[in-house]
């Protein structure tokens, strides 16, 4: 239960004012509303509680007395026929869950507005007794609350902790140790502010803010289902990436991606910007009804937008009103109509074995792409003039040979619509008939004749090669992005329990839903609409919404723990005040990302040292004061990136085609489903293998197996995890990759330093950035004793250690000390630091 497991809050629950939104509603939501919300369809017993008048219309609540109440009455009751909740639902109210309700009748029982659903209006920070720590309005917030606790905030990290943090969250690589040394050494009052900026400044920061904006869009590289097909959606990557870079103001960033292709005189930037619309799932199978599809399509297209905008659940609103938010199923249908005139079938087309993408899609062809289709196009032409006169004069003499038995016709090697139009007379044929009749002989016999009488003469080979050459180079390697268009006016109606084939009721008009702010008068009613609405001032969720889920990437945790839901099912904010701060600075300021990402890690709540001591843990175990920076095990990504960094395997190129670095043997061919194309996994060389791991191919039926617990890409996904799993620990020791790049850090440690205690602090220092302490040493050497005679005594293991992975080793070196020195650096590369955000 929410109310049950949220922080211990500095003033006893029993003393402070009573707060609807944070002490009652999350009670009623968790065990009331399902039954008595909303839902009219599911309503029990006639009754809500969601709304004030209705409650005490039905004598459930009698604002000052208790007595009365019927409420309290079925919560206290012993009796399990009259008890609420009823013990079939496996919930029960806790004895200060009952307290807070008894009180808050007492006191009136008064409701208020979701908190989530009123604007956000600026707060002034409060009065700190530590004014000399707080370097901008977020510690004075933060503070206050830590004031009010009893706790105070730690002491800043060292430099070199602080710059591997930002390295880590701005830009996901880790620094080198020539850049630790300049910060530490750096004297300038403001060379964290210069860090930081130009961190931002940094190509590699699109990059690493791109990984959770790419959860969200549930972007992947292939379609998903039975034939997974693979897709252009790549290019859709990179604009994230180039828009990040640039800071587009994220309200323009938004607009671009729901209904870029919608703006006057739209740019192809803009057009590729609304593929965002169509990334998700295509069900291509044999037996998929395209309607269907369609409308899952759609579905998915509601449910994404909401949760990426509006921090709400939306999904079950698709068949009944929900149960717990004010979302009726009208204002469902009504948001599902902006997405609803994309002239689209539902299933993807066949453009060849490997490619299939849904249109509308726009044509991106690079220059090589240009100048080869050119080539093969000419070639095709030239050939087709060459085999053109010998298909004809076959065709006509195999014509003339159907008729030459002297044996009436009978049309039994005609296709059916043929055998009407041939018995009518000549004179009676339209122009349309006589051009019917030429293309339906041709396509239903030019197989027959070409394979009985054409098929080994050589103009006709040549000319079907070369047609097949363009016809696979044109389908397989033109670059082609779905994107958005709204060119087919469809009706939109609710459906029947969200029955594709079950329509009812009038066509609906897009309208943004009834507890929210209306469109503006005279603004478009599409998607372009919906997206500009979005950033009116007087949105509540928006800006909330994006503050959350970036105070999430930078602090380890929402200010509301649930990002995907700030709706009523969601957590009560840890820092109301702070949020709402946060919101207006926000969407006040332009809604610049990179200003607002400036202002939280310059912040002196940022910057604090993670060490947890035994307060923390017991005033605030889950660090929802922040009291101290939180310390948390980084994504897999951002952990294979830093292994190929140190080691300086990293290939640092921005954008472009998804690559292909080591997985499994045969990791997609056991899995595949269907013979349809080939799942050969096209392993990547050279420097593709050592690209970022944002590049990697992202199969849908078959996950990066190194990549664990990263959002699946299948659907929506804002809220980050953190992996946990053994199986990780057993990748980052055995997986080529980290192997490979412990055996060339070893190796460049062996070529810059003849002596052991060097080569072991260059590599440490180059996955860790500090220098290691005396203990560190003492362990490292004594590692390094025990490998090597291991490797001494076996030189065959040595050898096949040392030989992993595809970049050539400098034979130069001495085996058995390079098998030990490499053990060594994949040790360092294990260390619990070096897979931490300290």
């Amino acid at each position: 239960m929410i109310a049950a497991c949220s922080t211990a809050w500095p003033d006893e629950p029993a003393l402070r004012p009573l707060d609807f939104n944070r002490d009652i509603r999350p009670i009623l939501a968790e065990n009331c509303f399902y039954c008595h919300g909303q839902d009219s369809h599911k309503r029990e017993a006639d009754l809500r509680l969601d709304d004030r008048a209705a409650a005490i219309a039905a004598g459930a609540i009698v604002p000052g007395n208790t007595g009365a109440s019927v409420l309290l009455e079925r919560i206290h009751s012993t009796d399990p026929d009259v008890l609420m909740p009823p013990p079939a639902s496996n919930r029960r109210l806790a004895d200060d869950q009952k307290k807070l309700l008894d009180r808050w009748i007492k006191e009136g029982a008064g409701y208020a507005p979701h908190w989530a659903f009123t604007p956000p209006v600026r707060p002034q920070p409060s009065e700190v007794r530590q004014v000399n720590w707080a370097r901008n309005d977020i510690d004075r917030f933060v503070l206050a609350k830590l004031e009010q606790a009893g706790l105070a905030p730690s002491p800043e990290a060292d430099r070199a902790t602080l710059i591997r943090r930002l390295h880590a969250d701005l830009v996901g690589l880790p620094p080198t140790p020539e850049e630790v040394d300049a910060f530490v050494a750096d004297a300038d009052p403001q060379a964290y502010e210069k860090l930081v900026d130009r961190f931002l400044s940094s190509p590699h920061y699109g990059e690493r803010m791109a990984l959770s904006w790419l959860d969200a869009a549930r972007y992947a590289d292939s379609n998903g289902f039975q034939q997974d097909g693979d897709t252009w959606q790549w290019i859709w990557r990179d604009w994230v990436v180039k828009a990040l870079n640039a800071d587009m103001p994220f309200d323009l960033f938004s607009i671009q991606q729901l209904a870029g292709d919608l703006l006057p005189d739209a740019t192809a930037d803009q057009k590729i910007a609304s593929g965002f619309n169509r990334n998700h799932l295509l069900n291509g199978e044999g037996g998929a009804i395209a309607e269907e599809q369609r409308f899952n399509n759609l579905f998915d297209r509601v449910d994404t937008t909401s949760t990426t905008w509006l921090g709400l659940t939306m999904a079950c609103a698709q068949c009944h009103d929900h149960k717990y938010d004010p979302m009726t199923q009208t204002d469902y249908y009504r948001l599902l109509d902006a997405f609803n005139h994309v002239p689209e079938s539902g299933t993807p087309t066949r453009f060849s074995s490997r490619i299939r993408v849904a249109p509308p899609v726009i044509e991106l062809p690079t220059e090589e792409n240009t100048k080869q289709l050119a080539t093969l196009e000419a070639a095709m032409k030239s050939l087709e003039g060459e085999a053109k006169p010998v298909i004809d004069a076959a065709f006509a003499a195999w014509r003339a040979g159907l008729f030459a038995d002297g044996d009436p016709a009978d049309g039994n090697d005609l296709s059916r619509g043929l055998t009407p139009l041939l018995r009518k007379p000549e004179q009676d044929r339209t122009a349309d008939d006589k051009k019917s009749i030429e293309s339906q002989l041709r396509s239903h016999f030019d197989s027959k004749v070409k394979a009985g009488v054409v098929k080994d003469l050589p103009q006709v080979v040549q000319y079907e090669a070369a047609k097949k050459a363009f016809d696979e180079y044109k389908g397989d390697q033109l670059p082609r992005v779905m994107v958005m268009s709204d060119a087919k006016s469809r009706d939109t109606k609710i459906l029947d329990r969200g029955d594709y084939l079950s329509p009812k009721g009038e066509p609906l008009a897009f309208a943004p839903p009834a507890f929210l702010p209306p469109l503006p008068a005279g603004g478009p009613a599409n998607r372009l609409g919906l997206a500009r609405w979005l950033f009116l001032p007087e949105h509540p969720l928006t800006a909330r919404v994006q503050v959350n889920r970036m105070w999430q990437h930078f602090f380890g945790m929402g200010i509301v723990k649930t990002t995907e839901d700030m709706g009523v099912q969601g957590e009560y904010p840890a820092h109301m005040q702070l949020l709402d701060w946060l919101a207006v600075e926000f969407r006040d300021g332009g809604w610049s990302q990179k200003q607002m990402h400036r202002l939280l890690v310059t912040s002196a709540t940022y910057r604090q040292a993670s060490k947890v001591t035994a307060e923390h843990l017991a005033k605030d175990p889950e660090n929802r004061l922040f009291a101290r920076a939180s310390r948390f095990r980084m994504p897999s990504m951002v952990l294979r990136d830093g292994a190929l960094s140190a080691s300086g395997l990293l290939d640092r190129r921005i954008g472009g085609q998804p690559v292909y670095p080591y997985q499994p043997d045969q990791i997609w061919e056991a899995l595949a489903i269907t013979q349809e194309r080939d799942f050969t996994y096209p392993a990547s060389h050279a420097a593709d293998l050592y690209r970022r791991s944002l590049y990697t191919f992202w199969r849908r039926t078959v996950n990066p197996a190194n990549m664990f617990d990263m959002a699946n890409r299948q659907t929506c996904n804002v809220r980050a995890s953190r992996t946990c799993t053994p199986l990780h620990a057993l990748t980052t020791m055995n997986d080529p990759t980290w192997v490979e790049a412990a055996r060339v850090l070893a190796e460049k440690a062996m070529q810059t330093a003849p002596a052991l205690d060097p080569r072991l602090t260059f590599a440490f220092r180059r996955v860790l950035g500090r220098p290691p302490t005396d203990s560190d040493m003492t362990t490292l050497r004594h590692m390094h004793a025990r490998q090597l005679v291991v490797y001494q005594a076996d030189a065959e293991a040595s050898k096949q250690f040392v030989s992993v992975g595809e970049s050539k080793r400098d034979e130069s070196l001495d085996l058995a000390e390079h098998a030990a020195l490499s053990s060594v650096c994949l040790g360092i590369f294990n260390l619990d630091e070096a897979l931490t955000r300290e």
